[in-house]
């Protein structure tokens, strides 16, 4: 009995000498190289390739907030906005052990008419492109406004080659004034892209026009979660002053996340403003010079389909104190279109 328990201990610790001298040292991967190839005919699509001794897979930072795990070193990425980026390429051992290189690249992408209302036919807005907000904020959005939004032609309509949104001074269903907005929520939205709108302000203090967009899951999440993209705003009481903001969870409201620019006569002539949005930033735009860029990350909600709001409200929270001289004045909108 005593010897069957000496070999046992033994076999045992002979055993226990094997696993612990049976693993395999990891070595970090070495001599990492990193070359990009950039397509020349405006697509954005851009051929990586990496190569390192010992590396069992790479991780690809595109340099725009893009990650991918990349088995072979090899792959192509199609870049979605045009501009320069760094990117990095981290290669793995099977242990973890990691080495990384990053290169500046420089990507151009033709921008492609995806969806537009040129609002050429006279009449009301197109139903198949857009809807309408009906009633107060008391329907459970809207910022202490004084206007009562309609679809009636006194508020909106289109004429003369422009969209035309009217805010009027007029007792109706309870409120002193009357305006529209129009949307396009159930009917158009999308993801990253620039969208340009030509347009004429209203003149007259507490009037608040306004070119923007929310995101399409604001029926689940609500407001500010949903996010919001104010591509311009202006108010009567701060002629000339365009606004650019965005709005989410922590940076809302009075504590949204944006900037401004003066320009001249912009209830007088038509302006372009536009955003340029893609996963790394979004970039707000007049007359073609960008005055805002706000860096887009992956934990905001600005990664997922929006759609566009037109509208001209009426004093509230932004808009302020209105003129009491004030009769009505109008948006004029010439059109409204979106790139990929």
């Amino acid at each position: 009995m005593k010897y069957f328990v000496v070999l046992l201990f033994i076999a045992l610790v002979s055993c226990s000498c094997k696993k612990k001298n049976s693993g395999v040292t990891d070595t970090a991967p070495s001599n990492l190289t990193l070359s990009a190839v950039v397509s020349s005919d405006n697509s954005g699509n851009v051929n990586f390739t990496a190569s390192a001794t010992n590396a069992a897979n790479y991780e690809f930072d595109f340099g725009n907030g893009i990650f991918q795990n990349v088995p072979t070193g090899i792959v192509t990425y199609k870049y979605p906005a045009s501009g320069s980026y760094l990117v990095k390429v981290t290669a793995k051992s099977a242990g973890g052990l990691s080495v990384s290189k990053s290169i500046d690249i420089t990507v151009s992408v033709a921008l492609t008419l995806v969806w537009a209302d040129e609002f050429n036919t006279s009449g009301a807005p197109d139903a198949a492109k857009w809807g309408y907000d009906i009633g107060t904020g008391s329907s459970g959005w809207g910022n202490n406004e004084a206007q009562y939004y309609t679809n009636r032609a006194e508020n909106v309509t289109i004429s003369n080659g422009t969209l035309k949104i009217t805010a009027r001074k007029e007792s109706f269903s309870g409120s002193n004034y009357t305006s529209a907005r129009i949307i396009t929520k159930d009917k158009f939205s999308f993801k990253y892209g620039k969208v340009e709108a030509r347009a004429k302000l209203p003149f007259g203090i507490g009037t608040w026009p306004a070119i923007w967009m929310l995101g399409n899951n604001i029926s689940t999440v609500g407001w500010p979660a949903c996010g919001e993209i104010d591509i311009m705003e202006h108010v009567g009481s701060q002629l000339n002053k365009i606004y650019g903001t965005v709005h989410y969870p922590g940076n809302s409201g009075g504590n949204a996340v944006g900037s401004t620019v003066n320009i001249s006569n912009v209830t007088s002539e038509f302006h372009n403003y536009a955003v340029e949005w893609t996963a790394s930033n979004i970039k707000f735009i007049v007359d073609g010079v960008t005055f805002f860029t706000f860096n887009n990350s992956s934990s905001l909600p600005f990664n997922q389909n929006f759609f566009i709001i037109l509208n001209v409200a009426m004093g509230g929270n932004f808009g302020g104190t209105i003129d009491p001289a004030f009769n009505n004045s109008t948006m004029e909108i010439d059109y409204i279109r979106v790139y990929q």
